[in-house]
């Protein structure tokens, strides 16, 4: 697909540990490594239904190859219902000057909740959808980081070869600055609830607190 240029859609659902009771062998954590070396494709992490059917709509109409990825549990459903979702531009969700949370698929909503108990300490958070993984929105990442300082990121996937390991990829060529990984550390999941999982290897809201308390730290 990737090297012919076909116009291939592959929409993957069931990813990441909120797959739940099914255990390892069903929850996938390196595809969006996997899916994003390939030369020429597009990768999508959407974060909730009207997200996801509006990437649908979109990329029938691109052409080329992409990988659209979400998961299985019912999740909250914030994003509007009647959004223009534009692959490779990022979505900002709210403003600050303390820190700088970048997150994708269902951490986006954990990322909210944490910038609201962050809020109620005093400390401002620029949180950013990143939906699509690649292309990266540079532009978008580069102009909250200059302006924060730190950043957080956040993903239900594997640290090596996600989310988090572009932007370190970006800030250290273009901004350097302090970075905290929420994500799986080089590991298989298991057999569990979806909310016990991610608490379990730190993919919720309080995770993404203390990371960001410790990347302040950083600065």
């Amino acid at each position: 697909m990737a090297y012919s240029g076909k116009n291939v859609k592959i929409c993957a659902s069931h990813a990441g540990l909120t797959l739940g009771e099914d255990g390892a062998t069903h929850q996938i954590l390196e595809d969006i490594g996997l899916m994003k070396m390939l030369p020429g494709m597009t990768v999508i992490n959407t974060c909730d239904y009207n997200q996801t059917k509006a990437a649908t709509i979109a990329i029938a109409d691109y052409e080329g190859p992409v990988y659209l990825r979400f998961g299985r549990p019912k999740v909250a459903n914030f994003t509007p219902a009647d959004q223009n979702f534009q692959i490779g531009k990022a979505v900002q969700l709210l403003e600050g000057n303390d820190v700088t949370i970048i997150a994708t698929g269902h951490l986006v909503w954990e990322a909210l909740q944490a910038a609201e108990t962050l809020n109620e300490s005093g400390i401002k958070a620029d949180v950013i959808n990143i939906h699509t993984i690649k292309p990266l929105d540079d532009e978008a990442i580069l102009k909250s980081v200059k302006k924060t300082g730190c950043v957080v990121t956040a993903e239900e996937h594997n640290f090596l070869g996600g989310l988090g390991e572009s932007v370190a990829r970006l800030l250290s060529t273009k901004q350097p600055a302090p970075q905290e990984f929420i994500a799986t550390q080089d590991t298989f999941g298991e057999s569990g609830t979806p909310e016990q999982l991610m608490d379990k290897y730190g993919l919720n809201a309080s995770a993404i607190v203390r990371a960001v308390e410790k990347v302040i730290a950083r600065k």
